[in-house]
């Protein structure tokens, strides 16, 4: 059961105007980053490369699939590998709810494929997430190359290499938020995802012109952060606060749902590959800087987190 939310610290969060907006091309895009992923954890880049017109397609393929009637998109998921494929409602195994339909999927080294997309009636779909994911993964890697040299690592695809390996587990999920309407006459709002911190390196993040993303602070306090049809917005995940012994930090993100309109996000998680090991980098750390956390591989991670509820902080079984 779907519980309507009544707090009005979760109904009445502020807008938050501190997300930092960081143009790629620009000198001293590195130093920028770091620093938004010491403050926060979280912040946009602008500058990205990728073309609106690819966006706006995968979005529309992506309504499409989750217009069509429940029996169909339950079969269509019932063709992946578990955990993998369509799901509504339950996020996980733990008893976790939310008002929210999505499409996981893996992302591999080859072109996508599943089974279902490979309908002819499906190839716009199809061609529309392999071009999506080629062009988020690179924006990703990226995304990381700059994080290693603004952290002044002469090796700059110390990061980006463990999401371009080709066992690496990186995934894509595509969210739907559908209006609730028993909230319309409520004014009210209610769990579309909740809280949680990523488990992988970073999330790519892109949604439609709908609200309904809120950070945490340090604070600890609440805010909404709006929607730009410009950006993609980045998360650091417990991997990346792990690989930097706490530098970074892996921010804390909920998704809340309405009664009015739909919202539609899509995600890439650059992941490491299973076996990964997992520990403060030595050349993130200064001289006499002791670890934080004990090595670990990513499959025993991954495991741990997705065995716990989705609101727990995974890292703490992990500190030294």
């Amino acid at each position: 059961m779907v519980v309507l939310n009544s707090s009005p610290a979760l109904n009445k969060s502020a807008i938050f105007s501190g997300v930092p907006a960081i143009r790629l091309s620009e000198p001293g895009s590195d130093s920028l980053l770091v620093r938004a992923c010491e403050d926060l954890g979280f912040f946009k880049v602008t500058d990205h490369g990728i073309p609106m017109e690819l966006i706006a397609k995968l979005e529309e393929e992506a309504m499409k699939f989750f217009a069509s009637p429940e029996e169909e998109k339950e079969l269509s998921g019932r063709k992946l590998a578990n955990p993998f494929g369509y799901g509504s409602k339950c996020i996980g195994s733990n008893g976790d709810v939310g008002w929210v339909e999505y499409l996981l999927m893996p992302v591999t080294s080859e072109p996508f494929s599943m089974a279902f997309l490979m309908q002819p009636s499906a190839s716009s779909f199809r061609s529309a997430l392999n071009e999506y994911i080629s062009a988020v993964r690179k924006l990703a890697c990226q995304i990381l190359e700059l994080m290693a040299q603004g952290l002044g690592i002469e090796q700059t695809d110390v990061l980006s290499k463990l999401a371009l390996d080709e066992e690496s587990d990186s995934m894509l999920r595509l969210n739907h938020y559908p209006p609730c309407l028993m909230l319309q006459e409520q004014n009210g709002f209610l769990t579309g995802f909740g809280e949680h911190t990523d488990p992988q390196i970073i999330s790519v993040l892109r949604s439609n012109n709908t609200a309904g993303l809120e950070i945490s602070l340090r604070d600890g306090s609440w805010v909404s952060v709006l929607p730009d049809q410009e950006a993609f917005f980045v998360n650091v995940g417990d991997s990346l606060q792990v690989l930097t012994n706490g530098k970074f930090r892996s921010v804390r993100h909920r998704v809340l749902a309405n009664g009015w309109e739909s919202r539609v996000s899509m995600i890439y998680f650059a992941g490491p590959p299973p076996g990964e090991k997992l520990a403060p980098l030595p050349e993130a750390m200064e001289e006499g800087e002791q670890s934080q956390y004990r090595e670990f591989t990513w499959r025993e991670y991954k495991s741990c987190a997705y065995k716990t509820p989705l609101g727990d902080n995974r890292l703490d079984l992990f500190h030294k």
